[in-house]
């Protein structure tokens, strides 16, 4: 999965800038919320119809949304509070960034933007809602071809390109078929187990 080879790759980078933020007292609960301020910022910039420098701009928030997670192991300071916090946060930052979308299309009379961006939110809610409910019955679940990290480099290379309506169709169609992918595994386990 891209997101554990990110992992492995962005440790080396985010490690030094984790012990800056350790420095100067962040926590990484204040590192989580300052990270989805921020992309509500960029969200601002998106319904006001920026879309190559909202783009730009997530580049930025998607590099320090992982920052927390590392200060957490860096300061020993891994509280399940932290974790449900930036799960929480995490969908509540693709919220704002395609409700932003929703809102530009709207603005600009793009009905196939509007219902792109409603559904690309949609779906990509049910990926996530997949894998907590799944963890919430007691299967571990990791496996998705469509997870937010792919979901977001895919809208940031849309919205840099101006080829956001192509993004967000993939988006829609790809995080759609990883929500199901997520169940058949799960089923999968399930059948696993009797």
């Amino acid at each position: 999965m891209l997101t554990n080879l990110a992992r492995a790759w962005g440790a080396k980078i985010l490690r030094p800038v984790a012990h800056l933020l350790n420095r100067l007292g962040l926590t990484p609960n204040g590192a989580t919320l300052l990270g989805f301020a921020l992309t509500v910022g960029v969200a601002v910039f998106l319904a006001l119809g920026h879309l190559r420098l909202g783009g730009i701009l997530l580049i930025f928030t998607l590099a320090f949304d992982a920052v927390d997670g590392t200060l957490a192991r860096l300061t020993g300071n891994i509280t399940r509070f932290g974790a449900v916090l930036d799960s929480t946060l995490d969908r509540w930052a693709e919220i704002a960034v395609f409700a932003a979308l929703v809102w530009y299309y709207s603005r600009t009379g793009d009905d196939l933007g509007v219902w792109l961006a409603t559904a690309a939110m949609a779906t990509s809610l049910m990926v996530s809602y997949t894998r907590a409910r799944a963890e919430g019955a007691g299967f571990t679940l990791k496996e998705g071809l469509f997870t937010r990290l792919e979901r977001l480099i895919v809208l940031i290379a849309g919205l840099i390109f101006n080829l956001a309506i192509w993004a967000l169709l993939v988006i829609a169609v790809l995080a759609a078929f990883t929500a199901l992918q997520r169940l058949w595994v799960v089923r999968q386990m399930d059948r696993a187990t009797k």
